[in-house]
């Protein structure tokens, strides 16, 4: 990714954060973002990050991608390390359980569509990137 393009996500999750949601439930294009809020794994740290996300039901998905890099993002490892975190859809602020799913699951092609529609194709191409299966997120209302 570009350190412009890295330069404007951060910028809209500041300004997601920091208007408590008042700014930034829709991207630049239109994506709907969450705040997901998750607790360091070694650290213990609270940290935040904004992220496209699809509904399937009451559950919010979310695509661990980090731009098609061979690695995947520290929020994924944070998640296993503890599944119970919050998320903010625009103001609104929902505790939820995460679960990350594989495409061992049988639910994970459909997800899959839905999720790279929201995003316009991107996680197809990130998935082209890199040789790990992008883990879909479930986060479940608890």
């Amino acid at each position: 990714m570009t350190s412009l393009f890295i330069r404007a996500l951060q910028t809209h999750q500041w300004l997601y954060e920091h208007s408590g949601g008042l700014v930034g439930h829709r991207l630049l294009m239109g994506n709907p973002t969450l705040l997901l809020r998750t607790i360091g794994r070694r650290t213990g740290e609270a940290r935040c990050n904004a992220l496209t996300y699809a509904r399937d039901g009451e559950a919010y998905l979310v695509v661990a991608s980090n731009g098609g890099s061979p690695r995947p993002p520290g929020w994924l490892a944070n998640l296993k390390a503890h599944p119970n975190v919050e998320v903010q859809v625009g103001r609104r602020r929902i505790q939820v359980t995460a679960r990350a799913t594989y495409p061992d699951d049988p639910d994970y092609a459909r997800r899959f569509v839905l999720l790279d529609e929201v995003n316009r194709g991107r996680y197809a191409g990130y998935q082209k990137k890199t040789t790990r299966p992008l883990a879909i997120v479930e986060l479940m209302p608890r």
